[in-house]
């Protein structure tokens, strides 16, 4: 894949600049293009056969929907943490299985929104869901239907689309409490099939991706064949940066905190040179990021150097930029690049 094109914005001084650590070893993985939102228009004479469309992942924060989208893609399209709210802007992931693909829709959680953002982010996982082929609800099974599940179900009895349930993380529940909440909850909403899994040890994906391959509507490929995402890699090494900040800062940095990638470039040796902004809103949020003599600052270099380097298969050099954005949660360019509605 071709690194995207080098737009380095005049007049930006770094304010903070670790040194370049030594590119990381590269494996072969799929490629992930930097195809638009939209996808390309499908020559018909292609559909005999095929099936393909969009499913949309919803459920309450951390219920495993990023966790499930990467096994059944079998690899890193979306990220993962254990603080609420990680995924915001909507990522596709992309898998074949036979004649059918299916485009996997990672949506924000769903809660009780208070402030813009996590409004912005509630209002795009119900779009999702209302727009796609088929609707699949992730229940964490050790929460079973709190307030959050119990209102997600109510609003799924108006969303008309084929609709799966699966009870997430069963390894960590009994299976009478398990059967229980799989009635409890067709009890409310009417779903097609329930599916019982544990993703992180791969239990049941094989069955939701057979299953999922089938549910899809007959038509042509929507996508490349050997396409795993749509997410620009750009985006995607934001976001695997994003992610290593908020694995080594999961109670010291508060949740508004996000990393834009300002320029990339290829280097003679085909190597990239990636300029990241961790843009945080106060003065003493930077502190945290950079930690004591830069050490927090280089571990998060390291950690995300390696992983983009694995998924743009090239070694890359990477250059982090701490920032002060007071109350970017209100800058409507924010929203627009992260795919959102800044509307109140």
């Amino acid at each position: 894949m071709s690194a995207p094109a080098d737009k380095n914005p005049a007049g930006q001084n770094p304010e903070h600049r670790p040194d370049a650590a030594t590119p990381a070893e590269t494996k072969d993985t799929p490629a992930i293009t930097d195809a638009p939102a939209t996808p390309p228009a499908a020559d018909p004479a292609t559909a005999d056969g095929n099936r393909a469309g969009f499913v949309a992942l919803i459920g309450a924060p951390n219920a495993g929907k990023s966790t499930l989208v990467n096994a059944l893609v079998g690899a890193k399209v979306s990220i993962v943490t254990h603080k609420v709210q990680t995924t915001r802007a909507i990522v596709r992931g992309i898998f074949m299985d036979e004649g059918s693909q299916v485009i996997l829709v990672d949506t924000p959680g769903i809660f009780d929104p208070r402030r813009r953002l996590d409004r912005a982010m509630v209002k795009t996982a119900w779009s999702s869901a209302y727009d796609a082929d088929h609707v699949c609800l992730l229940i964490d099974a050790r929460r079973g239907i709190d307030a959050a599940n119990a209102a997600i179900l109510e609003e799924l009895t108006s969303v008309r689309m084929p609709k799966t349930l699966i009870l997430t993380k069963i390894d960590l529940v009994d299976p009478p409490t398990l059967l229980k909440l799989a009635e409890d909850a067709n009890k409310v909403t009417a779903f097609g099939d329930t599916f019982m899994i544990s993703a992180q040890e791969g239990s049941g994906v094989a069955d939701i991706r057979r299953h999922l391959a089938a549910v899809v509507p007959a038509g042509p490929w929507l996508y490349p064949e050997d396409q795993i995402s749509d997410i620009p890699m750009r985006q995607l090494a934001a976001e695997i940066t994003r992610e290593q900040l908020t694995l080594r800062l999961h109670d010291e940095l508060p949740y508004s905190a996000t990393v834009e990638t300002e320029t990339w470039k290829t280097l003679r040796d085909g190597s990239a040179r990636i300029e990241q902004a961790i843009f945080v809103e106060r003065e003493g949020q930077k502190k945290i990021v950079i930690g004591e003599k830069g050490a927090t600052i280089r571990a998060i270099s390291m950690a995300a150097r390696q992983q983009i380097a694995s998924m743009s298969g090239a070694p890359v050099h990477l250059f982090l930029f701490v920032k002060v954005r007071p109350r970017w949660t209100d800058d409507p360019e924010r929203y627009r690049e992260m795919g959102l509605d800044y509307s109140k």
